[in-house]
């Protein structure tokens, strides 16, 4: 068993750990720092709280910045999305995206509506480990032993290109998954109070990198059968497609929508619901109703994390962040071209600074590596060596870096990642 990597303190793109060594951060912490570590203005900002109150509650009550990063979160959001609910993680995000949309059929006035009970979401989805989220999620690794606890959810086919569920290839393919969508929406939209969908990359699937056109097409269909499309966007929002949000990419405006991850920059727990208001509307009533969300978190809207959300979000305003990582994100994907020289490299999937590279026993049948051979794990083994840290989901190496990375720093990325991906796979034993 390896020895533990302990981290110390971070400065910029990099980590060190107890022994002095230096690391850099290929996964943002777990796909949310934005700024880089210890960036003194979102610093500044959360000291400065702190001096004026530490937590107060938001059952009842309000404080100054969960009011401001909610007035915030309304402008650069998809236009619509004019309510917001806090909470602390994605997965409770998504928990309460579920009951909303739930609760918003229920107490509708026509009584057919009142049977949309079910959700849709897409096979290898992953929305969270709350056990709402995981009825929704699709991953039989993360999810299966906990079926029995699970709500029923009809899932659609992933658009996965590389291994196409439904036997296709990109050439000989015009978006089938697509017409398998529109299919089930067609079957069972009387019984579906929502589709979930993470918009434009299956994160926790692989990095798996949906059809262009996919997100818009599905935002249509959702509309045509009148059902609430809810966008995970904890894992793709705040600038990790290349744009501040995926839905962006294709001028898609969602019912509802779920923040989190990068939403502080990668310094506190935070998480944001964004309602419509025709969603909101439904939960207005006299108090005998009982149309209220009876819905709430002790931490819900702290002011210290709201305090670093606002600050991580006025330095993306006055840096023009968004616009500096196109070129960044052409320098990427650029990079990762020459890791299909590699043998055993099978695919590439890029959006903005997100990229996962999928690890193949032989390419030319597309066999996966057994289990056993945890070449995943070994390759970011291998990477921590010469100094960076990197995740593995199974087979396939993610690339999630710091937002605020330099170029010279994603080239050592890639350069590192390269080597150990050669290093580990071009080895006679695996075993």
């Amino acid at each position: 068993m390896e020895k533990p990597l302990i981290v110390d303190r971070g400065e910029g793109s990099y980590l060190y750990d107890v022994e002095g060594n230096r690391y850099l951060d290929g996964t943002s912490s777990l796909w949310v720092n934005v700024h880089g570590h210890v960036r003194e203005e979102i610093n500044r900002a959360i000291r400065e709280q702190l001096d004026r109150v530490a937590h107060s509650t938001l059952l009842g009550l309000a404080n100054v910045p969960s009011v401001l990063l909610a007035k915030k979160l309304v402008e650069i959001t998809p236009p619509g999305l004019n309510k917001v609910f806090y909470s602390d993680s994605g997965a409770t995000s998504v928990e309460i995206a579920l009951k909303i949309a739930y609760q918003y059929w229920q107490q509708q006035e026509r009584e057919e509506y009142r049977a949309r009970r079910k959700f849709i979401s897409l096979t290898e989805a992953y929305h969270g480990d709350t056990i709402g989220s995981v009825s929704v999620g699709g991953m039989d690794l993360f999810h299966s032993k906990f079926k029995p606890l699970l709500f029923e959810t009809i899932h659609a086919p992933a658009p996965y290109c590389y291994r196409c569920p439904l036997g296709k290839n990109k050439d000989n393919c015009s978006m089938d998954c697509l017409k398998e969508v529109e299919n089930i929406l067609d079957r069972h939209h009387r019984e579906v109070a929502a589709f979930l969908i993470e918009p434009l990359v299956q994160g926790a699937a692989g990095m798996v990198v949906a059809p262009e056109g996919y997100l818009a097409a599905v935002s249509k269909l959702c509309k045509r059968y009148n059902i609430l499309l809810i966008a995970d966007e904890v894992a793709v929002g705040f600038g990790r497609t290349g744009k501040m949000f995926a839905c962006d990419h294709e001028g898609v405006r969602p019912d509802l929508m779920c923040l989190a991850k990068g939403i502080t920059g990668g310094y506190l727990p935070l998480a944001a619901t964004l309602a419509t208001d025709v969603i909101f509307d439904a939960f207005m009533g006299e108090i005998e109703d009982f149309k209220t969300f009876y819905h709430g978190h002790t931490y819900t809207g702290n002011p210290l994390a709201c305090s670093a959300a606002l600050a991580n979000l006025d330095l993306m305003e006055k840096t023009d962040f968004i616009g500096g990582l196109q070129e960044k994100t052409a320098f990427l994907a650029n990079g990762l071209k020459r890791f299909l020289n590699l043998e055993h490299v099978g695919d590439i999937r890029h959006l903005g600074m997100m990229a996962g590279i999928e690890l193949v026993e032989d390419r030319t049948g597309k066999s996966p590596y057994p289990p056993g051979a945890n070449i995943g794990h070994r390759v970011i083994l291998e990477a921590r060596k010469k100094g960076l840290i990197i995740r593995p989901l199974g087979n396939i190496i993610v690339l999630m870096p710091v937002l605020s990375m330099s170029l010279p720093q994603l080239e050592e990325l890639l350069s590192i990642t390269f080597d150990a991906i050669q290093t580990v796979t071009e080895r006679t034993d695996l075993t």
